[in-house]
């Protein structure tokens, strides 16, 4: 079956409209059903010791994507998941299927801004979050 150049198009633009975590969903859902993996071969190499601290200081200056990870829900589930539905638009299930699957990214590639903003909503609902 043929996938003409239109309907092609018309779905990599919804793709293109999807958040991280939807994104993510979605693979997780290509790989159950034609049972495949996505996953991409990682290359390792040894960067000296000097100048591979540069190397990540130089990164770390350079870093405008963060990712807002929750780390613990803490005592009050409850306002966490709501908190979660209103960063990520996520329905109930899906908020609080995350916020049980600690730790675990809320949003991903954002600001700095938005990632302290984040933070700092979750936090007043009690968890504790990680920006990396």
């Amino acid at each position: 079956m043929a996938v003409g150049q239109e309907k092609m198009e018309e779905l990599i633009s919804t793709i293109e409209q999807m958040t991280v975590l939807e994104l993510s969903q979605l693979v997780k859902a290509l790989e159950e059903r034609f049972g495949v993996t996505a996953a991409a071969p990682v290359a390792v190499a040894a960067a000296p010791g000097a100048a591979g601290a540069a190397a990540a200081a130089e990164e770390a200056e350079e870093k405008t994507q963060f990712d807002v990870v929750l780390a613990d829900v803490g005592p009050n589930k409850i306002q966490v998941i709501k908190a979660v539905r209103e960063l990520t638009n996520l329905g109930l299930k899906e908020a609080k299927d995350l916020v049980e699957s600690a730790p675990k990214a809320v949003k991903e590639g954002v600001s700095k801004e938005e990632a302290e903003a984040a933070k700092a909503k979750l936090e007043e609902a009690g968890a504790k979050v990680e920006v990396k």
